[in-house]
């Protein structure tokens, strides 16, 4: 009697590692770290990305030898991991799509809503000791503009409209419920709050300058959940400081993690939140549940949903 040959599955590890015991029997589980990546990539049938901060993708990818049929990261952006050689090949990709949507969303909302209440002075005043009162913003009857139409994009809108919030979403192409880059200008000059979760490609990189923070009103507030480099930090410096927008909140940034000496710490108006919006307590095991859901269908040879194309940098919308 033969005995079935196993797929080989290569774990880009990172701690906490994934709970696959579900793939026992099924898969031969092999684990390496950033350093024997590119040693092991010709041996393995599929990859699976946990250390979703690691650029030992991108470094490895263009080696020599066979490379795996199927790489999944377990993030939604794909940036970290995208070369010219993997963006060419047959391998296939796929991301966490529909794991962070409305973690994310609520985030946002938490933000939105700190901003608009004051809550950050609120704080500071309370461990001064100091009773200050002042008067805070309602937000029904307010405008987004959230930039990114992907479900993280729409699961944002919807979240705000609960609060009363005008949300337009702005994606890559118009289509019905939203509106195209032509309109992005125009929406961001009118809105309160404008919401950043885009996903990081050549069209998108470095979006948010100085031109656009000059369009905003001196009342808006600025959110980036997306990915660090759609911001020109020292513009937005600049905006907060010279009084061209009222506050910002970031979750990501250029460089991660920042630096006890970056300046973002002291900036006035800003709120520094350190790359986790899209954590709820559990997250790691809905990324591995979602990610062994996968393996079945791969192994059964069915279609694979969150497929990226390599080319954009993201899961097209339908």
């Amino acid at each position: 009697m033969s005995v079935p040959v196993l797929l080989v599955l290569l774990v880009l590890d990172a701690d906490p590692p994934p709970r696959l015991g579900r793939l026992t029997g099924r898969a031969r589980i092999v684990r390496t770290d950033a350093a024997g990546l590119a040693a092991r990539l010709p041996g393995a049938d599929v990859l699976l990305v946990w250390d979703f901060t690691s650029t030992a993708v991108r470094e490895a990818w263009p080696g020599g030898g066979p490379r795996p049929r199927w790489v999944h990261t377990a993030s939604a952006g794909v940036d970290h991991l995208m070369c010219p050689e993997l963006a060419a090949s047959a391998t296939v990709v796929t991301n966490a799509r529909g794991v962070f949507d409305e973690p994310i969303a609520e985030y946002v909302a938490a933000l939105v809503l700190a901003l608009a209440k004051d809550l950050p002075r609120t704080l500071e005043f309370q461990r001064e000791g100091r009773w200050r009162h002042r008067e805070s913003r309602r937000l029904a009857g307010t405008r987004a503009c959230v930039v990114g139409s992907g479900p993280i994009g729409r699961a944002i809108a919807r979240t705000l409209g609960a609060l009363g919030v005008r949300a337009a979403v702005v994606g890559r192409a118009a289509r019905t419920g939203v509106h195209g880059p032509k309109d992005l200008d125009r929406l961001v000059a009118r809105a309160d709050w404008v919401i950043a979760a885009a996903p990081l490609t050549e069209e998108t990189r470095g979006m948010f300058d100085a031109r656009r923070f000059g369009l905003m009103q001196p009342s808006a507030c600025f959110v980036n959940v997306g990915r660090g480099q759609l911001v020109d930090e020292e513009a937005l410096v600049r905006a907060l400081t010279d009084g061209w927008i009222a506050g910002a909140a970031l979750d990501v940034f250029r460089d991660e993690p920042l630096t006890p000496d970056s300046p973002l710490w002291r900036v006035p108006g800003l709120v520094v939140s350190p790359h986790m919006s899209g954590d709820t307590v559990g997250w790691r095991d809905e990324l591995a549940a979602q990610f062994v859901d996968l393996y079945g269908r791969w192994e059964a040879g069915e279609p694979l949903p969150n497929v990226v194309d390599k080319r954009r940098g993201y899961v097209p919308g339908h």
